[in-house]
This record gives structure tokens, sequence and C-alpha cells, in this order.
């Protein structure tokens, strides 16, 4: 796994080992305690590009014929925080979301590329939760104000990098009682079509994130509540809404 960390006033990125992180090889690199270090998001892109109504079952629990072709939209970088930082619950809204998701953060800078070269422009896979202010949604019509509010794009904690289209499971936990449990086998469109279809609009950059969609059993955060992605073989990213 891929981490990036805060230690003695200096930014790291490098393997994590057990609970230590090492810099450069594990023979002749530094090695960093994470217990004394702060977690920081992963990685840091130019761009969080998200994919909307990309599960069958969400489609088929929000009432919707499935897309034809990704839907896409876009998170400000400013949304971002890390593992174990706040979700800050805006007062213009009165519904706020989680959508668990997994992420794909890319390693190379490319574009218009095909499926086959997927594999060598992913660096690997993260947790994300597209938090959403589901009524500014609802009365939008576009969806750049109700997710892209600061701290509303926690990603984390650390990035996983795994061979081929991967086939997760994907759950949410909210106070510990899970609310979502899918798995990425049922979406729409998977993980290479995805990078391709997307390279083909814009150029993704080394460090871009994309949010690949969210299952069914999206729902309502509260002050005070803890969330949870939990995303088979890749981690667990938590944080509390205040």
């Amino acid at each position: 796994m891929i981490a990036r960390v805060e230690y003695a006033g200096e930014v790291y990125t490098g393997e994590v080992v057990g609970d230590e992180l090492f810099v450069g090889s594990m023979e002749y690199g530094e090695s960093i305690p994470l217990s004394d270090s702060k977690i920081l998001p992963p990685c840091t892109p130019s761009k969080i590009v998200g994919v909307g109504l990309n599960y069958y079952d969400h489609a088929m629990e929000l009432d919707m014929e499935p897309p034809v072709e990704p839907i896409l939209f876009l998170k400000p970088p400013s949304a971002i925080i890390a593992h174990e930082e706040k979700i800050v619950y805006p007062k213009e809204t009165s519904e706020l979301n989680y959508e668990a998701e997994l992420g794909i953060v890319i390693g190379k800078r490319c574009k218009n590329i095909d499926k086959s070269q997927c594999p060598e422009v992913i660096m690997g896979y993260t947790c994300v939760n597209d938090v959403t202010a589901r009524d500014l949604q609802r009365r939008d019509g576009q969806w750049t104000r109700a997710k892209g509010f600061d701290t509303f794009a926690p990603i984390g904690p650390f990035i996983q990098p795994i061979e081929g289209p991967p086939e997760l499971k994907v759950r949410c936990r909210v106070n510990g009682t899970t609310v979502q449990d899918g798995s990425t086998k049922n979406m729409i469109f998977d993980v290479f079509f995805l990078v391709e279809f997307i390279s083909k609009v814009m150029t993704l950059e080394s460090g871009d994130v994309i949010m690949t969609g969210t299952p069914a059993g999206v729902g309502e955060l509260q002050r005070g509540d803890v969330v949870e992605v939990d995303i088979e073989g890749v981690g667990i990213l938590r944080n509390e809404v205040v």
C-alpha cells in the first residue's frame, strides 16, 4: 500500500509495511513510524472526476433507467480531507448523504487511451466518500454545489495497487451499522471502461482521482455520526460529521 504522511514537519510518500512507512527501498530507504505520523490524503489530484448512477442496484432503488454512457461530474480539490478528519455539515443543507465509493488513482498522465493501456496508467485504488447535499442536488438540477463543499471528498487512507479490473466488496457503516453492502461486480461501467471513457474527454494527470459510483443504500448523515467506507482489500476510511 502507498501512503502519504506528515512526520516531524515533513511530508513523505512511501510504501506501508506493517506499522511503518518506507521511503525509498526497504533496504536503503528511510523508515517512518505510522503511529507518530499524521495520515494525509494519499494523493494530490488536479481534479476529482465523479461517475453518477454507476451501479444497477442504485439505479433500481432510485427507480431510474441505467445510463447508456457514464454520467460525469467534478469535485474540486478543495473538498478533499484525509482519513479521520472531520466532515463539516453546512448550514446551507438539511439533507447530508454518504456515498461509499471505490476511487481510481491515476499514476501517469494520459489522454485518449484504450482499455488495454489502463494497467499502465492506474497507480491503484483507494476509498472515497462522495458526500452530497441531496436537497441542493435536487434543487439545482446540476451537482456542483451539492457535491463541492469543503470536506465533501474524504479520500484514503492509502492507495492499494491491484492487477486487472478489481471485483471488490464496497461497504459503508454509520456508527457501526452497515448501511451499504455492494460489490463492484454490480457496476454498469467497469473501472477500465471508465478510465478509457474519461481520458477521451479530458487529460488525466498523475494523482487524479476517479470516483466510480456508489451501490444501493445511500442515506442521511447527522452531526456526530461516524461514517466508514470499507472496501475489501483496499482499506477503511473513517470520518466524523461535525
